[in-house]
């Protein structure tokens, strides 16, 4: 099996673990009566997962552990931990994410090429794992039933471990010339750079806006729209399975429009969606087309700065500094939108003339819309990478 292949395999399990629960989290908290504020320090795991994971796990990565074998002991180990405390997997599977986008970068030759196609692996896990819930989950589903998102993400997770084994050698880089022994902080020494500051605060907010999609979009789909429980991940699905398309052609995209552009565009994929969800919930067939939307935000702004990270920052201190980011898209970001979100559905909750609990979803999405368009003008206006696009790989 070559290095590509081998790649692309791990990719493809290590989002299917996280696609098998996500999407129907916060709904199946709701199912076992959680209040909106439990929901929230419960979203906020992932948050001090990606902080820990900068000053530890990540450190281990960089200077101490080989990480196809720090990816086995973390994914064997979460999937124990996925039954007995949220929090606990939290810790152990936040940080593989960024290691496995650096035991990707680490093995291509040219990443801004070729990394899109890689991760499109995890968009393809993503959407497979979603497909047995069509057989796992009634149309109106008790918690009982939803109880196997956690069991699917769990044997996934096992195998991820057993397959972490056999992936490309990918050592320590503890003897890096001058390096700082503390690789998280020469990667936020680098946050003194005017260009990763400004891309810093930029995925700070888009950050807030995407968690909050996974917050809001499994209950909108089924509570507004009217899709059943059952058919609402594979709904949800079509933006991972648009994924794939931005993916194949992200190279591509980045060749010609350089790094600003091709983020301005992703964010506002974000904004054009939210303005959809807010003006047309009684077109079930715009509400579906616009899912298509979730490619363009992932593929062009965060599957981007990944690829940026690895483009501007140190080889020695790159795991760290995808944690750095990653503290942002799935910490920071998580943490705000697991609490404002909850939040804001509360506000914008009242009865109707049935006495029914209906949300003004309207109001909740121009929001993430809003936060979206100021994202756009601060990228736009303050943004200066030190080069347009990435640099094409020296022949070999």
């Amino acid at each position: 099996m070559t290095a590509r292949v081998r790649l692309f395999v791990m990719m493809a399990l290590q989002l299917a673990v996280w696609g098998a629960w996500a999407p129907k989290l916060f709904p199946y908290m709701g199912l076992l009566g959680f209040q909106p504020w439990q929901q929230s320090l419960v979203g906020s795991s992932w948050g001090i997962a990606a902080l820990l994971g900068i000053f530890f796990s990540n450190q281990f990565a960089d200077r101490n552990f080989a990480a196809e074998k720090f990816m086995a002991a973390s994914h064997a180990l979460g999937g124990l931990a996925f039954f007995a405390c949220y929090l606990i997997y939290s810790l152990l599977y936040v940080p593989t994410l960024s290691v496995s986008n650096s035991i990707a970068f680490a093995h291509l030759k040219d990443p801004a090429r070729d990394f899109g196609a890689i991760r499109m692996g995890g968009t393809v896990g993503w959407v497979l794992v979603s497909w047995p819930f069509v057989f796992l989950l009634g149309a109106h589903s008790t918690a009982q039933e939803v109880r196997w998102i956690l069991i699917v993400a769990a044997i996934v997770s096992f195998a991820l471990a057993a397959y972490s084994l056999t992936l490309p050698h990918t050592p320590p880089k503890r003897d890096a010339a001058g390096a700082d022994p503390l690789a998280w902080r020469e990667a936020i020494g680098l946050l003194k750079v005017p260009f990763v500051a400004v891309l810093f605060l930029v995925t700070f907010i888009d950050s807030i806006i995407h968690n909050g999609y996974f917050v809001m979009a499994d209950a909108f789909l089924t509570n507004r729209v009217g899709i059943a429980g059952n058919l609402s991940m594979i709904v949800l699905s079509l933006g991972q399975l648009a994924e794939i398309v931005t993916m194949l052609v992200l190279g591509t995209v980045l060749a010609r429009l350089g790094w600003k552009i091709t983020m301005i565009v992703g964010i506002l994929g974000h904004a054009l969606r939210f303005t959809v969800f807010a003006f047309c919930a009684d077109s079930v067939p715009t509400i579906i087309t616009a899912q298509l939307l979730h490619g363009v935000c992932y593929a062009f702004f965060f599957a981007t700065v990944y690829i940026f990270v690895d483009d501007a920052f140190p080889k020695d201190v790159r795991s760290s500094a995808q944690g750095l980011f990653n503290f942002l898209i799935l910490g920071v970001g998580n943490v705000i939108a697991s609490f404002l979100f909850p939040t804001l559905i509360g506000r914008l909750t009242h009865l109707d003339a049935a006495g029914a609990k209906v949300v003004d979803y309207q109001k909740l999405f121009l929001v993430p819309a809003g936060l979206a368009l100021v994202a756009m003008l601060l990228l736009a206006l303050l943004f200066r990478p030190p080069t347009r696009g990435p640099q094409t790989a020296p022949a070999t």
